[in-house]
């Protein structure tokens, strides 16, 4: 398998990969936004229905269904103040609070747990806070009712809890805890007649924000299309870029083939040159053709011999007129020294 096809498969399959999550982490937030969904519609048909007995919602003792969580109740009964617990660390508004818990005894002698509403931390968080007084006596409450949170393990000092579960709510109040049946679940207060003497701050409605939960899910199938888009790509680049190299080198090759015989075609020419002349013998000093062939070679570097004394003219002018029939006397070429005739 060639090298461009390997890294092309390789872009490709991690393009699946990257799809593949990202799509389930796209469906993931999607299923988060549908339950969310669900959750606000509930709260919005029960939040605009009208109050109905608590019995006839849930017997004593029975539990509540999550389709039925901010239904509004009406109960009729009295408050038991003694039994007042304070739930810890519920903030309001940015600020710290403590919600007042107070068990309230219907007139079927069931109990049931009130969230009244909440008082703020005060100036020394190292002391509780004494909330205002239930109303005394029968009193109508309306309230919705809410699902029990789950039991904390973390501890509280004694009349406080750390979360809204009934049975650690009536065991932090003690002896004064009223007997008999208690609902499992527990309702926020949302009138009371008669109106107590001092009003405690009032609990905040649920909230219906879907929260981000969709516009995520459609930023992961972006993800996966961009990022499968962006691999093939890639992976289509590779294998390009492999055609137009093996495309472009026959030519590069007969370039170079062109390269190389310009570079060694006048190298052969001088040694062709030199093997057909052979030897030659150089041309006798002082012959024509070793002039012509200084005469040729142009101007020589070599340094310039020197003149010859008296008695190599002598000796010339002796082998001169021996071989021509001249006087041995006098050296031939002088006119000055010519005999007259």
């Amino acid at each position: 398998m060639r090298p461009a096809v390997r890294r092309a498969l390789g872009l490709v399959l991690i393009g699946v990969v990257v799809a593949v999550t990202c799509t389930f982490l796209g469906r993931w937030q999607w299923h988060r936004h549908v339950v969310k969904d669900r959750l606000i519609a509930v709260v919005q048909a029960n939040w605009a229905a009208a109050p109905v007995p608590l019995s006839t919602l849930a017997p004593p003792g029975a539990g509540l269904t999550p389709a039925s969580e901010w239904r509004s109740v009406r109960a009729e009964g009295h408050y038991v103040p003694a039994a007042t617990v304070l739930l810890r660390n519920r903030p309001v508004a940015s600020h710290s609070a403590y919600h007042v818990l107070v068990p309230f005894v219907t007139r079927d002698g069931s109990v049931l747990v009130v969230d009244r509403g909440w008082v703020p931390i005060g100036s020394n968080g190292s002391t509780a806070p004494t909330p205002a007084a239930p109303p005394a006596g029968t009193t109508t409450l309306v309230g919705r009712v809410r699902m029990p949170e789950a039991a904390s393990t973390r501890g509280a000092p004694a009349g406080q809890v750390q979360s809204i579960d009934v049975p650690q709510v009536l065991a932090a109040a003690g002896a004064a805890a009223p007997a008999g049946t208690a609902y499992p679940f527990y309702v926020a207060v949302s009138t009371e007649d008669p109106a107590p003497a001092q009003a405690l701050g009032t609990l905040d409605p649920p909230d219906t924000d879907p929260g981000p939960h969709l516009s995520y899910a459609f930023q992961w199938w972006v993800f996966a299309l961009g990022g499968f888009a962006a691999c093939v790509w890639s992976a289509r680049r590779e294998l390009l870029e492999e055609r137009q190299e093996r495309a472009a080198a026959p030519a590069r090759r007969v370039g170079d083939a062109d390269d190389v015989a310009a570079t060694s075609a006048p190298a052969a020419h001088d040694a062709g040159r030199d093997e057909t002349a052979g030897p030659t013998t150089a041309p006798a000093e002082g012959s024509g053709a070793a002039d012509e062939g200084r005469a040729a070679a142009g101007p020589s570097h070599k340094r310039p011999r020197r003149r010859p004394g008296r008695d190599e003219l002598a000796e010339d002018a002796l082998v001169d007129a021996q071989l021509g029939g001249g006087s041995p006397g006098r050296p031939p070429g002088r006119p000055e020294d010519a005999e007259p005739r």
